[in-house]
């Protein structure tokens, strides 16, 4: 039998594009030896100090309470909470169109058997110190110059572990169409010297 290795990947819930990433992962997991956590890093704390569009700042300011949210839970119910509780908030956000509030958070904790009350973090700064930890950890091997997704996974050599963003796709690859790109993804990732495969969107994600 393969033994399977853990592949860690860091989410923001707001994140559309990180979202798709989470939706092939998951497909990826049932057909290579691999299982996925997840993770929380925070796009409100990477842009802290940067001078943005009113637009963009206002969404991050309003993401403070997702991630808060995701990090109350982690520490009440363990870390592997986080893959439902992600599928609870990203299937509201992304395909329900949730704003960030009370209902968005209540909902999705009830549906994984979280105390609701745990929404009460989102307007609390209780958490941040452990935010800030997740998130460092998750981004100081691909630096601050991007976003989410990111991704952790082995490298080549054992006991080695690989770092990068992305990949960015859309929709989200199914079938063994999604294991390739996980084998190709992780040729390029492995390749020492290897910094950036990019290409201009033309469209937004698509949620299917």
């Amino acid at each position: 039998m393969t033994e399977r290795a853990a592949v860690d990947m860091w989410f923001d819930p707001i994140c559309p594009w990180a979202w798709m990433t989470s939706r092939w992962l998951l497909e990826v997991e049932k057909l290579r030896p691999v299982d996925v956590r997840f993770n929380v890093m925070s796009l409100s704390v990477l842009n802290e100090g940067r001078d943005l569009p009113e637009e963009y700042r206002k969404l991050l300011d309003n993401g403070w309470g997702p991630v808060r949210v995701c990090i109350a839970a982690a520490e009440a119910a363990g870390p592997q909470v986080l893959r439902d509780l992600y599928t609870a908030l990203g299937t509201r956000i992304h395909l329900q169109k949730y704003e960030p509030g009370e209902k968005l958070y209540a909902e999705a904790l009830t549906e994984v058997g979280l105390d609701p009350a745990l929404a009460d973090a989102a307007t609390s700064d209780a958490w941040d110190d452990a935010l800030r930890a997740s998130h460092n950890a998750g981004m100081k091997p691909v630096g601050t110059d991007v976003g989410t997704p990111v991704i952790h996974a082995p490298g080549p050599v054992d006991g080695e572990t690989v770092a990068f963003f992305g990949p960015v796709v859309t929709p989200a690859p199914k079938g063994e169409a999604a294991g390739k790109l996980w084998d190709g993804v992780l040729l390029v990732a492995g390749t020492p010297g290897f910094y950036e495969l990019k290409r201009s969107r033309d469209i937004g994600p698509i949620f299917d």
